[in-house]
């Protein structure tokens, strides 16, 4: 290892100039010399009309150097001392002129404009119109996509396909099972306080079997599937765009609606009205735990009722319910993956919009769709 010359600043007054001399090898794990003799020249010496410097002598430098040189100059600036730089080396003249580029602003604050509440409410129906938009061209590329697929001029990976049903239904599985079991539980405890004052507890069973067909099993396996498919596809589609993956696809020719966002939508579609019928046998057996535990009802009781209280049309109305969940989903994940930034923070907030998106079209399809079962009586 080459040793190391240790360091030096040697000060030369030349009538009113004082010129600073680095020598030896200004690097780190070096001992530096007091640089407070030089600071405390300039400061009493009022007669001093320039500072200058000398690199004759200096050896290897890093930025130990560029620290102790910044430290000198800032100090003849707040003296009031003119600084001659030409004779440093042009690396460190660059160096000094990229930290001097933007001047140092003290006690400068941006002031922080408030919009009226005319703004904001403008600016609210802008984004409105431009996300109503943006979801009618998207729903539009789908269809022709589809449209595609039918007349078999596009295509896409079945091995992507098999790849998103795997991680949409039966890795999904798990928590399925525990919200639905929670959510039947819940169904039944909120049920019997009410039922057990008139001695009614049978009923519990038409109440749960009722509630998680026609309602909760969809609804509850459409936000979880939001929340947990939603938002990785968001996350997914949005970090491609960010590594340039979906750019190098349209260069290579494929079509990123039907390679990416196809297999995602028909995977989703295809898998969440199973999740629904698991979803509602889930919340019937969390119902049936409760009746045959905390009350004078056996198991052959509680089936019976419930095959009494379930017909099929409300599994067909619980099912169909939850495969528009499933389109929504898919359609909020992708869309909101597709729009993403090219930055890391711009996934993250993909990924959030994407659950909230998802939630709010569910929430407002399940309202219309139980307005209109309302209105045909069904």
């Amino acid at each position: 290892m080459t040793d190391k010359t240790p360091c030096a600043l040697n000060l030369t007054r030349n009538d009113n100039i004082l010129e600073a001399a680095f020598a030896g090898d200004w690097v780190l794990e070096t001992e530096v010399p007091a640089i407070e003799t030089v600071l405390a020249q300039l400061g009493d010496d009022k007669n001093i009309k320039q500072l200058v410097f000398s690199t004759k002598q200096l050896g290897r430098w890093d930025s130990l150097l560029m620290i102790e040189l910044i430290n000198l100059i800032n100090y003849a600036k707040k003296q009031g001392i003119p600084i001659d730089t030409t004779s440093l080396p042009e690396g460190i003249q660059g160096l000094l002129s990229l930290v001097y580029a933007v001047p140092e602003q003290t006690g400068v604050r941006r002031k922080q404009t408030q919009d009226s509440w005319l703004a904001i409410i403008g600016n609210a129906g802008l984004n409105l119109f431009k996300d109503a938009q943006a979801i009618i061209i998207f729903i539009g590329e789908i269809a022709l996509c589809l449209l595609g697929l039918v007349r078999r001029k596009t295509s896409f990976r079945l091995v992507d396909f098999w790849l998103h049903t795997q991680e949409s239904g039966p890795s999904a599985l798990p928590i399925i099972s525990l919200i639905s079991l929670l959510v039947g539980l819940i169904l039944a405890f909120v049920g019997a306080v009410q039922l057990s004052l008139f001695g009614a507890e049978i009923y519990i069973a038409d109440m749960v079997g009722l509630g998680m067909t026609r309602e909760m099993g969809g609804l509850m396996a459409g936000v979880i599937m939001t929340g947990r498919t939603g938002s990785a596809y968001a996350a997914q589609l949005g970090t491609m765009q960010v590594n340039n993956e979906i750019d190098a696809l349209k260069t290579m020719g494929f079509e990123p609606m039907s390679f990416l966002v196809l297999p995602r939508l028909l995977a989703l579609i295809c898998m969440l009205p199973l999740l629904c019928l698991y979803a509602d046998l889930v919340g019937i057996v969390g119902g049936a735990l409760v009746s045959v535990s905390f009350f004078d009802i056996s198991f052959a009781q509680y089936l019976d009722r419930t095959a009494a209280a379930i017909h099929l049309k409300d599994l067909a109305i619980g099912v169909s319910k939850c495969s528009v969940y499933g389109v929504l989903i898919a359609l909020s994940g992708c869309l909101r993956g597709m729009q993403c930034g090219r930055s890391a923070s711009a996934v993250g907030d993909a990924a959030t919009s994407a659950v909230v998106t998802g939630i709010l079209f569910i929430v407002v399809s399940d309202s219309v769709m139980t307005l209109i079962c309302n209105r045909l009586g069904i």
